[in-house]
């Protein structure tokens, strides 16, 4: 994609800042594709890794999930059948660090972690080691 990934934006100084606008733009396109990979594709798809740098950026700033490497598939009406704990820490849901069992609603967790990201601009994979800032 034409402006790479979204983390840049959020963290490279040397990057232009994202207004409100841009930032909103960026977040309706990642729902939108939650949308398709959990309800209107053939198949669910469970992404497991929704963070900004898996987010990559158009020409025009609008935001496309990427980085499928951890994504599962199955069908509609059955059940997820992972049992390994995979993503970033920091965008995990708790039910399945506890389980080990990936839903769309995990990756609504991990979502709702990425909002946060976007309003605050404190990457989440780094916030257990550094000082948090408040947002």
């Amino acid at each position: 994609m034409e402006n790479g990934s979204l983390d840049k934006y959020l963290y490279d100084k040397n990057k232009p800042f994202l207004h409100w606008p841009q930032r909103y733009n960026i977040i309706k396109g990642v729902a939108s594709s939650l949308l398709y990979l959990h309800e209107e594709w053939e198949q669910i798809v469970i992404h497991r890794d929704i963070k900004a740098s898996n987010v990559l950026l158009d020409g025009q700033m609008n935001g496309r999930m990427g980085d499928f490497g951890l994504a599962r598939l199955y069908d509609h009406g059955t059940v997820a059948k992972t049992t390994h704990v995979m993503g970033t820490m920091g965008y995990l849901a708790p039910e399945l660090i506890r389980t080990g069992k990936a839903t769309p609603l995990t990756d609504v967790f991990a979502f709702g972690v990425f909002l946060l990201e976007v309003a605050c601009g404190v990457d989440q994979s780094a916030a257990g080691r550094t000082t948090h800032k408040q947002c």
